[in-house]
Formats: structure tokens, sequence, C-alpha cells
């Protein structure tokens, strides 16, 4: 028999605490790790390419620009992805998504280990791009199944999870892929020094293995858990409609397309997307060319940044998430905003300093190079989390969160697209010292986009009744 709760009214979106039924907490955890380790292993089969990329420009002269123009497409395709399997995750379900995007995922990145020997620019491009689309599936499932397993003073605390269950993604991928290029030797089968092929060979067994438990175990609903009204379901879009998850194409579509603010989150995010994805894709080719570091000798500097990056990434969405929902009821615009400016002012720090010739390739060059680093993540991906995370949710509710996560996530990828051909031009022909003024810009604008937001906030609130 189902195990009827109901929500009391004490529990509303603004109390410290939600009482729910027993066993409620242990079912929702098993869903979201699963879940979260799926995405997890999604950003494995993504930021091996990065560990890849100056193995390509050695062995196949590629430069700056056409290393960029590669992730620049995968950004695309990724951006478009968002828009369109969004709008389709709503109607098909948040877990067939994250098993497309996994089974997808899984194929695309063997083809790049196995087919790359052609070698050429386009061919690459073209299997990047075609991996950067079957990915987008993962975030709007996720996001759609979270969305009606956690109430609105809730989300903000999971976005902050959201966030290091990516990072999980990032630290497993950064400590295997320096073994990967080390070389191995498995029982009678050896892998030589430097065989970047196998960083696209390995990783997606993983994902291979959680598509599997996803298929299995995780539950859209509470309710097909057996547990009835612990949700409350408090969006603009789905008042009334807390038992379905399924919407018309053509309802979700127009009412998401009309929200009032999903486009300002959605040009905020775009700046989120160019920072973070410049720092995260260019860092490893920022260590050999500019601080002059040698990744087969797996230097201390680098082990410690690559892993330190996504810990403070995790810190940062952890804090901003729980201040958002604590201090700040649920609204997420007046941190959003408060962390895109302290990002703007970390990378005009970052960017005055490498100017002075203080970072370079010597200790204390490296350690301000790598300070830098960890400092940008640290902020970039607190916005990351909650802007791309808790705010879809709270606009589409249960029922329209994956296509109001596809939108808004989309233009991450749409602004890393506009700033990584730019920044690989300038980095061309300018050098390193290019790098962080380009990002400054971005984050500048972020933060004033999430004043609009704050703006149109206090409008709509001043012209609800009640």
């Amino acid at each position: 028999m189902p195990r009827e709760y109901l929500m009391s009214q004490t529990d509303s979106p603004s109390s410290p605490y939600i009482h729910y039924p027993r066993g409620f907490r242990a079912r929702r955890g098993l869903n979201w790790v699963i879940l979260g380790s799926m995405y997890a292993s999604f950003y494995m089969c993504r930021y091996n390419f990065r560990f890849a990329t100056p193995f390509m420009e050695q062995e196949f002269g590629f430069h700056h620009t056409q290393i960029t123009g590669i992730l620049s497409a995968w950004s695309v395709a990724y951006g478009v992805g968002q828009l369109v399997n969004g709008l389709l995750c709503d109607r098909i379900g948040g877990r067939m998504s994250m098993i497309i995007g996994g089974v997808g995922t899984i194929i695309i990145n063997l083809i790049y280990g196995f087919a790359s020997f052609a070698g050429t620019f386009s061919t690459f491009a073209l299997i990047w791009l075609l991996n950067g689309y079957l990915q987008s599936f993962g975030s709007p499932g996720m996001i759609k199944i979270n969305a009606a397993w956690f109430n609105r003073s809730e989300r903000g605390t999971f976005s902050g999870i959201f966030g290091f269950m990516i990072q999980l993604g990032q630290v497993v991928i950064n400590n295997l892929a320096p073994l990967i290029l080390a070389g191995f030797t498995f029982g009678m089968w050896g892998v030589g020094k430097n065989q970047w092929h196998w960083l696209f060979r390995i990783p997606p067994l993983v994902t291979a293995f959680m598509t599997i438990l996803v298929a299995l175990i995780p539950r859209e609903t509470p309710e097909q858990a057996g547990y009835h009204g612990c949700i409350k379901d408090d969006s603009d879009t789905s008042a009334g409609a807390e038992a379905s998850v399924r919407v018309s194409l053509k309802e979700c579509f127009l009412t998401i397309f009309r929200h009032p603010l999903v486009w300002f989150y959605a040009v905020a995010y775009a700046c989120t997307g160019a920072v973070r994805h410049s720092s995260d894709q260019l860092s490893v080719l920022y260590f050999t060319q500019y601080l002059r570091l040698d990744l087969s000798t797996k230097p201390g500097a680098v082990v410690w940044t690559m892993n330190i990056v996504p810990l403070i990434a995790v810190l940062g969405s952890m804090i901003s998430g729980i201040v958002s929902d604590k201090l700040f009821r649920g609204r997420r615009s007046p941190v959003a905003m408060g962390l895109y400016f302290l990002l703007s002012l970390v990378l005009a720090l970052a960017a005055v300093v490498m100017w002075s010739g203080l970072v370079g390739p010597t200790k204390t060059g490296v350690f301000l190079g790598c300070l830098f680093l960890i400092l940008v993540s640290f902020s970039v991906n607190a916005t990351h989390s909650i802007v791309g995370a808790a705010a879809p949710m709270d606009i589409g509710g249960r029922r329209m969160a994956g296509f109001a996560s596809g939108v808004i996530d989309s233009f991450q990828y749409f602004g890393a697209a506009v700033a990584l051909p730019l920044t690989g031009y300038l980095l061309d022909r300018c050098g390193w010292g290019a790098w962080y003024p380009v990002m400054v810009l971005f984050g500048l604008t972020g933060g004033c986009a999430m004043l609009l937001v704050m703006r149109k906030q206090r409008l709509i609130a001043r012209h609800t009744p009640g």
C-alpha cells in the first residue's frame, strides 16, 4: 500500500527543516547517488579531451585556434541538444533521457578512441560534436527527476550536491588520465607511455556500468517509490499538477519560453560557461606551455591543482546553495549576483599579476598560476550550481524542469562556443596574457544580468495579488 503523507502547514518552503516519512530520505539518497554518479561519468568522458590536447597538437600540428574550435563545436552541439533534448525530456521522462545520453556517450567515446587515427581536424571535430549532442540528454534528465524529489527550500542545497557529483567526475579523470598516459600493464596486456587514445577507451566503461544501474534502480517521482504528497511543487508553471511529470511539447515550449525570468538567467549562465570552460578546458595547455610543466613526470603542482580545483568548486557550490536556501529563502539572484562580481574581481587580479611577470615557470610563478585557477574555480562553479541547477527547478517544477534546464544550460555552452574560439585566436596572437582579460568581461556581464533578474522579480512581486 502507498504510504500517504501530507506536508504540514509548518513545512513551508521557508521552514528550516521538513519532516518526511521514514525511509524517504534514504530512498531519495539512493536515487540521487546513482543519478549523480551517472552524470559524473559523463564528465569523465568529456574532460578526458583536455588531457589529450597537448598530444594532438604535437602529433597533428594543431594550434590553439583549432583545439578551441573543436571545443566550440562540442559546445554548440551540447547547447542545441539542451534545447531539443530538454523539451523531449519533459515528454519521455528523465530516466530515459539519461539512458539515451549514456549509451550515446559510450559509443562516441569509443569511436574517438579507435577511429581518430585519421588525424584530420574535421574528423576530430565531427566526432566530438556528436559527443556534445548526446551528452546533452544527461543534465535535463537528472534535474527533472530531482525537481520531483526536492522541495524548493532544499534545491539550493541540492545544487551544491549537484556540483559535488560533477566535480567527482573531474577528480576521477584528473587522476585516471595521468595513470593512463604514464602507461600500464594489465596481465599480458600493456599500454605504452603517452598513448592518449586510451583516454577515450577506458572512461566509457564506467558510464556503461552506471547506465545499467540507472535503468534498474532510480524512480522518477516519490509517488513511484510509494511516497505520496511529500514534495510541494510551487513553481510558476505547475500549479495543481503535482502528480504529473509529463507535459505536452507545445505547453512546455510556450510556458518556458514566455517565462519572465528564464532569459535573464540564460544570459548570466552564458557568462558562467564562457569562464568555466575556458579555465577548465585550457588548463592543461596552460600548464604545459606557459608554466613549462611536463605532464609525463606527474608534477606535484599539476596533480595538486587538478585535485584541489574540483574540491574547491564543490565548496563554492555548497556554500552558495545553502546561503540561497537558508539566508535568502530560496532566492538565487542576490547570491549569484555577488558571485559574478567576485569572479570578475578575481579574474582582474589574476590578469594584473600575470602582466606583472610574477606568473611563470618558477616556483613562485607556478604557485601563483595554480592559485588563481583554484580561486576562479571556486567563484565560477558556485554560480554554475545555483543558476544552472536550482533556478531551472524553481522555474519549471517537476513538470517542466527538463526544458527549463535545457534553455538555461544551453546558454552556458553557447557562451563557451563564443568565448573559446575568441580566446584561442587571442592566445595564438597575443600569448597567455590575454586569457584572463577575456574572462573578466563575461564575469561583469553575468553580474549585470543577475541585477536585471532581481529587478524583474521585484516588479513581478509588486504586481502579484496578495
